[in-house]
């Protein structure tokens, strides 16, 4: 499978070598994608004279790292309102303010690492593709008003969302500056030389077949030392072993009902010519996306292409992932109809690939970032598809509770979280399945009727975030 990002990343992609045997590290960190590897930077700024070793199956950036839709924002997966509820207004707005200040951070240490991630702060626009998507727009901006958060926050009338770009069927959008387009490839790909400049290691083809707790029975080697992680190649000691393999924690023993890997899929368009550019607008690069369940997301590629993604793709059996699964044509083709439905000036585009891949969706929705010092194991997860900006904060959290044991964002409520485990099978395949199609009828018959969902459904309830 073609992947546009990494093959724009500019660096040959030649894999680097793979463990050579048992080996000993101070800190172990399975995965090297955003996650390890922001991991890794931040722990040898804190600690040059950390011995780090980063283990990954594929190479650097093989996940959805290196895949994604290119939007670097400043929310999770959980909205403020939620947050609020499940918290309290001050946590929500501490959560919202720390992801606006990653956004900045981000960009600033592209800067200082001599990364090149192509970043463009246009901000975000979530549009309003119909009327009856006005009412969650409206939502939307009374949350954050109501949070203290609305600075810099707009809401457009469809006439000042056309003099920033002309979508077709668009009533308004919500503009949030806070945000920007990048490069995935190029910023997973310079961190991980960034890291290896401070002094980590990276092993790649190497894939984690197990990571074990400290004091867990060894053989012949006796209990009570640090983890252990057990790949094809041989085992890795360690003082502290770091999980940041996000949907792919579920190959681990044990943590198979930890997130739902759900797949994403995205479509991009062949570079396109000045004069269609005129017509559709969009020379701020924001991010665009709307308000449907199923989720939309669109970005402008620094060479002139557009990248339009979205769910769809069905959940499979036992949390299974598989390279077949990043292709599936009935998906694809609907990605291609909608990409021509927001832009008809695109109609006659060619399209140069399509890709996809897992995202790991935590049981309440939240990232789950922690450190437990007893078995040695700090872990972050649970992005469900937002994990650019997060995996950065997530990342220096890690960091802080590994050298320290605290950090000064402790009381954001997704450090020390522990989500509850998903259902076991048949019941997890009954439950994403109808919740899958559930939504894609909502989203229809909104589409169609032109009256905004109730959110009184059963779907709607089960999918509160």
């Amino acid at each position: 499978m073609r992947i546009h990002w990494l093959e724009d990343a500019d660096d040959g992609l030649s894999p680097r070598p793979g463990l050579s045997g048992p080996t000993r590290a101070d800190v172990v960190i399975v995965g090297a994608g955003f996650t390890g590897l922001w991991t890794a930077r931040e722990l040898l700024r804190r600690d040059p004279g950390l011995d780090v070793l980063v283990c990954e199956a594929n190479i650097a950036g093989f996940g959805a790292s290196g895949r994604n839709g290119a939007w670097l924002s400043p929310g999770i997966a959980v909205s403020p309102a939620e947050l609020a509820r499940r918290s309290s207004p001050g946590a929500a707005r501490a959560t919202v303010e720390a992801m606006r200040q990653t956004v900045t951070e981000v960009i600033r240490a592209c800067a200082e690492d001599g990364i090149d991630a192509c970043a463009r702060q246009g901000g975000m626009l979530r549009v309003a593709r119909g009327r009856h998507e006005l009412p969650a727009m409206r939502d939307s901006y009374r949350t954050l008003a109501e949070l203290g958060l609305a600075d810099g926050i707009d809401l457009l009338p469809a006439e000042a969302l056309r003099e920033r770009v002309r979508i077709n069927g668009a009533e308004g959008a919500l503009f949030d500056p806070h945000a920007a387009a990048i490069h995935p490839g190029r910023l997973v790909r310079g961190l991980a030389r960034t890291v290896e400049r401070l002094g980590a290691t990276i092993v790649e083809d190497t894939p984690v077949t197990e990571v074990r707790p400290r004091g867990a029975p060894r053989g012949s080697d006796a209990a009570g030392q640090g983890p252990r992680v057990v790949t094809t190649r041989g085992t890795i000691d360690a003082e502290v072993a770091v999980i940041a393999s996000e949907a792919w924690v579920t190959r681990l023993p044990r943590r198979r009902r930890a997130v739902l890997p759900l797949y994403s899929l995205i479509v991009l368009t062949e570079p396109i010519d000045e004069a269609t550019w005129e017509e559709i607008g969009w020379h701020g690069h924001e991010l665009l996306s709307s308000h449907r369940y199923t989720v939309d997301y669109l970005s402008r590629t620094p060479d002139g292409r557009v990248l339009f993604g979205g769910r769809g793709a069905p959940y499979h059996f036992r949390s299974r992932i598989d390279p077949a699964f990043d292709r599936h044509d009935p998906t694809h083709a609907l990605l291609r109809a909608q990409l021509r439905t927001w832009f008809p000036p695109l109609a006659g585009i060619g399209l140069s690939h399509a890709w996809g891949g897992p995202l790991a969706m935590p049981r309440d929705w939240m990232p789950n970032i922690r450190h437990d010092r007893r078995t040695g194991i700090a872990e972050a997860f649970g992005y469900t598809g937002q994990g650019v900006a997060t995996s950065n904060l997530a990342g220096r959290i890690l960091a802080d509770l590994i050298v320290t044991g605290d950090t000064p964002f402790r009381d954001l409520p997704m450090v020390g979280h522990r989500s509850r485990r998903w259902e076991p099978e048949p019941l997890r395949w009954l439950g994403a399945r109808y919740l899958q199609r559930a939504l894609s009828h909502l989203d229809a018959r909104a589409a169609r009727t032109g009256v905004p969902p109730t959110g009184r459904t059963l779907a709607e309830r089960l999918l509160r975030h």
